[in-house]
C-alpha cells in the first residue's frame, strides 16, 4: 500500500497503471511506425521523437480506464469487470481523439504521418494489449505469492472483521497469515488460522516472514507491549486496528474510534490557508468549466421538465452547510410539485412514486445535480466534499451518530468520497457508513485527491452506483 500526498492507494494498482502507459505508448510509436512504412523520424517539422508524441495520448488513454474503474483494487483480477470498463474507455476515447481530430488533425499528423483515420486502427488495438498485461501481471504475482504478510494479534470480534475484510477487500498483494490467540478472547476468526505464539511472538513473526503485525484486540489493558516492540526493531511494522482499517477501506471505524487516535494522528489540514485557497481555486476553475460545458444539458433539461409535469423547473432547498450555515442548494426538480406535501422531509427511496418520468432520467443520470455548480461558485459548497444534507435530518443524526457534526467543518461537495465510495444512504446505517468515508476524506485531504475523486466520479454516472 502506497501513500501519496495523504491518500492511501494500492501498489499493484500503481503499478499496472504505470505499465499500462508504457504499453500503451509502445503500441502507438510501433502503429506510427508501421504506418510510415518502417521510417520512425520525425514527420511535418515534428520536433519530438515520435515515442514522446506517443507519450500523451497513452496518458489520456490511462486516465480514462482509471476514471471508468479498471484500477479499483478489489477487482484488479476480476477479468469480466476489466473487459466492460476498457469497452466503455473504448467508446470514450474514439468520441474524443475523433473530435480532436476534427478541430485540428496536426498532432495525428506528427505522431502516425498519415492524413486519413487510419490511427483509430492503433487505438483499437491498445486494448487487447492492455489486457494481455493484465492477466500476464496478475499470473506473475499469484505465483510470486503477496508481499504484505500481515499477522493479527487477537481473535475476537475485531480480529473477525479484519477476517471478513479480507476475503472480500484486500487486494492480491495482501494475506493474513494468522491470528494470535490471546486468552481473554472468544475466536471468531477460522480455527486453522489461530496460532499459539509461545513465548517468543518475534520467533513466530520471522518463521512465518510476517511484514506487518495488526494489533486487533477489543481490550488492550493489561497487554504487554515488549514483543511488540521486539519485533518493531526488528523491522517488522506494528499497526494498530483504527489505522489498519484506515489504511486498506480508507474510511474512518466510528464504532471503535477513539478520541485519542483522532488528535495524535497526522491529517485535519483543510482548513490551512494553502489548503483552503488550493482548494477555493480548484471549486472556481472546475465549476465554471463544468457550467460552460453543461449549459446546453442544462436548457434542454428545463424544457422537458417544462413539458413533462406541473411545477417550477428549477427549486431550492434548505441545507446545511460549513460550521452548520444552512443555505439554499439549487435542483433541477425530478420530483411532483406535492412531493412532501405531508410537511416532514423524507429519505428517497428506491422507486420513490414521488419521482416523475422525466424526473427518473435526471436522477439516473445526475443532471439534476447541475445547477449546484451555482452554490459551488456562490461559496455555499465545495465540487468536492460531504454531501450537503437538510436540517431536519442533521439534527437527528447528530443525537444519534458520534462524531457526526464533525463533517460540517467544510463546505458540503457535489460529488465526494462518500459519494463515489457508498451507494445512496437512507437510514442511520447508511448514515455512519458515509461519515466514515467523509471522515476519511476531511482527515487526509489534498488537491491530488480531489482530482482522484473527480475522475473517479466518472465510473459512479456511468455504471449508476446509488443513483436513486
Amino acid at each position: 500500500m502506497l501513500r501519496i500526498f495523504r491518500h492511501y492507494v494500492s501498489a499493484p494498482a500503481v503499478s499496472l497503471l504505470v505499465l499500462d502507459t508504457a504499453v500503451i505508448a509502445v503500441v502507438l510509436f510501433g502503429f506510427s511506425v508501421f504506418a510510415r512504412g518502417g521510417q520512425p523520424g520525425a514527420l511535418h517539422g515534428a520536433a519530438l521523437p515520435s515515442f514522446a508524441l506517443a507519450v500523451l495520448p497513452a496518458m489520456f488513454i490511462s486516465l480514462v480506464m482509471y476514471s471508468t474503474g479498471a484500477y479499483d483494487k478489489t477487482h484488479l483480477d476480476n477479468y469480466r469487470h476489466l473487459m466492460s470498463r476498457l469497452t466503455v474507455c473504448l467508446g470514450i476515447c474514439l468520441l474524443v481523439f475523433l473530435f480532436v481530430y476534427q478541430v485540428d488533425s496536426t498532432y495525428f499528423l506528427r505522431l502516425f504521418g498519415v492524413s486519413n483515420t487510419v490511427y483509430f486502427a492503433a487505438l483499437v488495438l491498445v486494448f487487447p494489449a492492455v489486457f494481455s498485461t493484465r492477466v500476464a501481471y496478475v499470473s506473475m504475482a499469484s505465483r510470486l505469492g503477496a508481499d504484505r504478510r500481515i499477522l493479527v494479534i487477537g481473535t475476537g470480534p475485531m480480529a473477525g472483521r479484519i477476517e471478513r475484510l479480507a476475503r472480500r477487500h484486500l487486494d492480491f498483494s495482501a494475506e493474513i497469515v494468522g491470528y494470535v490467540a490471546t486468552p481473554a478472547e472468544t475466536v471468531e476468526v477460522p480455527r486453522e488460522l489461530v496460532i499459539d505464539a509461545g513465548d517468543s511472538l518475534a520467533a513466530t513473526a520471522a518463521r512465518l516472514s510476517v511484514t506487518e503485525i495488526v494489533v486487533a484486540l477489543t481490550e488492550r489493558r493489561g497487554m504487554s507491549t515488549a514483543p511488540l516492540l521486539e519485533c518493531r526493531l526488528r523491522g517488522i511494522d506494528v499497526t494498530n486496528l483504527l489505522s489498519f482499517w484506515e489504511r486498506e477501506t480508507r474510511q474512518v471505524m466510528l464504532d471503535s474510534l477513539d478520541p485519542s487516535w483522532l488528535i495524535y494522528s497526522d491529517g485535519f489540514r483543510l482548513s490551512m490557508a494553502v489548503n483552503a485557497f488550493l482548494k477555493r481555486t480548484f471549486d472556481v476553475v472546475v465549476s465554471s468549466a463544468f457550467l460552460i460545458f453543461t449549459l446546453p444539458v442544462l436548457a434542454i433539461a428545463a424544457a422537458v421538465i417544462r413539458l413533462d409535469s406541473a411545477g417550477p423547473v428549477f427549486y431550492m432547498q434548505e441545507r446545511v452547510g460549513r460550521n452548520g450555515r444552512p443555505f439554499n442548494l439549487f435542483k433541477l426538480r425530478s420530483m411532483r410539485a406535492d412531493a412532501e406535501k405531508a410537511g416532514a422531509p423524507q429519505w428517497a427511496s428506491a422507486r420513490d412514486p414521488r419521482v416523475t418520468r422525466v424526473g427518473a432520467l435526471l436522477r439516473l443520470t445526475r443532471i439534476d445535480e447541475l445547477p449546484q455548480v451555482l452554490n459551488v461558485l456562490k461559496g455555499d459548497m465545495s465540487f468536492i466534499g460531504p454531501r450537503p444534507e437538510r436540517p431536519f435530518f442533521v439534527e437527528s443524526l447528530s443525537r444519534e451518530i458520534p462524531y457526526y457534526t464533525e463533517r460540517l467543518r467544510v463546505r458540503p461537495g457535489i460529488t465526494g468520497w462518500a459519494q463515489i465510495s457508498y451507494p445512496y444512504g437512507a437510514s442511520i446505517e447508511d448514515a455512519k457508513a458515509k461519515l466514515s468515508y467523509d471522515l476519511y476524506y476531511i482527515k487526509n485531504y489534498s488537491i491530488l485527491f480531489d482530482l482522484l475523486v473527480l475522475f473517479a466520479t466518472v465510473q459512479v454516472v456511468l455504471w449508476n452506483k446509488g443513483a436513486r
